[in-house]
């Protein structure tokens, strides 16, 4: 196949073109850096089956040549980058969506959506299934992101239906592993550089707040295998054991190694309690489920930071564009 990874430089857009490209495909990897790193794709600098385009896909996408796939994971997708980037978090998810199902559509290929469990808000059922509608606050600072998966999944069913795409869509709950950037503030890496740097670790809350973190290979394959499926409903890919935020912060810093203890600070305004995946689909379709322990993938992307660390590059974040109308 060829396929079309938008956000390719991301965390898991890089690594999903990984995947692709082990299996013998070809990728076209799109993505404007806004939030994503050519660093992420460094490796495939020689790789005749995969070629990048720098493009934001909130304007017309065009690739020329036959498509098979169109996998549409471009947006900021972390707290810190979509409440810095509003307007352009729901401008790629409703405009971006909207051109790459078209380009689905024009090249007659399936396209995958990138959703999020930020669809379900702070849930009132628990665990997490796909039939559950949410309990989104639609003006709250979260409601850029939330709602714009929430539109996104809207039009890519709307396309489904009215001109019969061959569409998939992914719920995708909290993820980690080595390529996420230091400061994305995502709450693993964010106790991952401050207890390598020897400060004490942001917890917001008591603590007590729950989510459930999948390692980014076993994020890959559900993905990976969800797209070749022949299921046209959202489906949950996510680790399903869950987790405290304190529990997390003693775990980050045991492996560390590190006594620099936590800094407790509010908690931020529609933050979810409580996140777990219902991933019973994702096993009966796909026969998927996450295999790696928590504190196996802890261990793996701690050395990836590590390792940025003696090469100094824990440095604070760039300041993002806001510039956008």
């Amino acid at each position: 196949m060829r396929v079309l990874i938008t956000g390719a430089a991301g965390l898991l857009g890089s690594h999903l073109t990984d995947r692709f490209l082990a299996d013998g495909h070809a990728v076209v990897g799109m993505d404007n850096l806004i939030t994503g790193s050519l660093d992420n794709l460094a490796h495939l600098a020689n790789e005749a089956r995969f070629e990048f385009v720098e493009h934001d896909v909130t304007t017309y996408i065009d690739v020329a040549g036959e498509l098979d796939g169109v996998l549409h994971f471009a947006s900021p997708a972390s707290p810190v980058d979509y409440l810095e980037l509003p307007i352009q978090t729901l401008k790629v998810g409703s405009l971006g969506t909207h051109n790459a199902l078209g380009l689905a559509k024009a090249k007659r290929a399936r396209m995958l959506l990138a959703s999020t469990s930020e669809v379900y808000g702070d849930p009132l059922v628990h665990p997490q299934p796909e039939s559950y509608w949410g309990n989104v606050n639609p003006i709250g600072p979260r409601g850029v992101y939330d709602e714009a998966k929430r539109f996104a999944e809207a039009i890519t069913m709307a396309y489904h239906r009215y001109h019969g795409l061959d569409t998939r869509i992914v719920r995708i709950f909290n993820t980690y592993g080595p390529r996420m950037r230091p400061y994305d503030g995502r709450v693993v890496s964010n106790f991952i550089v401050q207890a390598l740097l020897g400060r004490p670790l942001t917890v917001y809350g008591d603590g007590s707040q729950s989510r459930s973190f999948c390692y980014v290979s076993d994020e890959v394959e559900g993905i990976f295998r969800l797209f070749a499926s022949d299921e046209s409903d959202p489906v949950n890919i996510g680790n399903a054991t869950e987790y405290t935020i304190a529990e997390l912060a003693e775990t980050v810093l045991e492996l560390i190694g590190s006594d620099a203890g936590l800094r407790h600070l509010p908690l931020p305004e529609d933050d979810p309690k409580v996140r777990q995946p219902d991933t019973k689909r994702a096993s009966e379709i796909l026969g998927w489920e996450a295999r790696v322990p928590l504190r196996e993938g802890l261990a793996r992307t701690i050395e990836y930071f590590r390792g940025l660390h003696e090469a100094r590059s824990l440095e604070p974040p760039p300041v993002l564009t806001k510039d956008e109308p």
